[in-house]
């Protein structure tokens, strides 16, 4: 993952949902700086309270394997930035969507990657999708 200038960036309205705003914190602070980042842990943290380890660990697992698996650049936006990249809204939509219309979501999730078997990618997606809702933090697109 890359973080591209603002300037190459087609970009959309950042979510209305503070869980999704909450990962996409999360998943620009670990692309840029890494899976270790102290600012996205204090992150999690704050979103989860004592509840915070799962999904900081299984989100740390997405970024390791989305970084390894992915054949593209995939654009994200700085942290302090109010709009999200298409890349990023397609992720998020990916986490919306997966627990109810996987088939859709690999689809979207081999786009993004630029690869058609994407099946450890989804599976990743699909826990941490899990761990958000299961703390009371399900992601939503809108």
């Amino acid at each position: 993952m890359t973080i591209a200038p603002t300037t190459a960036l087609t970009l959309q309205d950042m979510p209305a949902c503070d869980h999704a705003r909450l990962f996409l914190f999360a998943f620009r602070r670990m692309g840029a700086h890494g899976l270790n980042d102290a600012t996205a842990a204090h992150a999690m943290l704050r979103g989860f309270g004592k509840a915070y380890r799962r999904p900081l660990m299984l989100m740390r697992a997405l970024m390791a394997d989305v970084a390894t698996q992915t054949s593209v650049t995939i654009a994200i936006a700085p942290c302090c930035f109010s709009r999200i990249t298409h890349a990023e809204a397609a992720m998020l939509t990916v986490l919306a969507r997966v627990e109810r219309e996987p088939a859709a979501a690999a689809l979207l999730l081999a786009d993004l990657l630029g690869m058609r078997c994407v099946d450890g990618v989804l599976a990743s997606t699909t826990a941490v999708a899990a761990a958000f809702a299961d703390a009371g933090h399900p992601i939503g697109r809108g």
